[in-house]
């Protein structure tokens, strides 16, 4: 299947999360994290010994909501967040525009791994957590056709999702 794949969107908080979660383990982890600290604080409480308890459900509480928290300033400290993006993909490359702010050009063997989440489809300019990446969620495609041609280009021309 070849041709070209026009899809577009308007980035929020969550797509920065959700490309923070697939690549960076301390993002992925800290959910859990808080849970296992919640979890031991409740044990410490309930076994009489309510200061170290309450702490520990305190931290809990803290872990759970600094990584959200952190998504959303990152995310409204960048100049060109919350601008919408427009997007081709061919045989060739993925092109994507911000407004007349930005314009890139990302031909396929730039892109050395990518990674498809609940939300969206999570591009790599680097392995692991380095480089740039870019969050394109299911929302910017028009219908799942659109979707799975974008996928078919990804598999054909970087490889299977990591």
């Amino acid at each position: 299947m070849s041709g070209s794949v026009d899809f577009r969107w308007s980035p929020e908080p969550a797509d920065w999360g959700d490309a923070l979660r697939s690549a960076v383990p301390m993002f992925r982890w800290a959910p859990w994290f808080a849970g296992f600290v919640l979890a031991g604080s409740v044990v410490v409480l309930l076994s009489g010994s309510t200061a170290p308890g309450l702490f520990g459900i305190a931290v809990a509480g803290l872990i759970a909501v600094l990584i959200p928290i952190q998504v959303r300033i990152d995310f409204s400290g960048h100049p060109l967040a919350a601008n919408t993006v427009t997007a081709t993909a061919d045989d060739h490359s993925l092109r994507m525009t911000v407004g007349d702010a930005a314009r890139s050009e990302l031909p396929w063997t730039h892109l050395p791994t990518w990674t498809e989440t609940r939300r969206g489809f999570i591009l790599r300019t680097q392995e692991g957590a380095r480089g740039p990446m870019y969050a394109v969620p299911y929302r910017a495609f028009d219908d799942n056709s659109a979707r799975n041609r974008f996928r078919d280009l990804l598999v054909r021309h970087v490889g299977p999702a990591a």
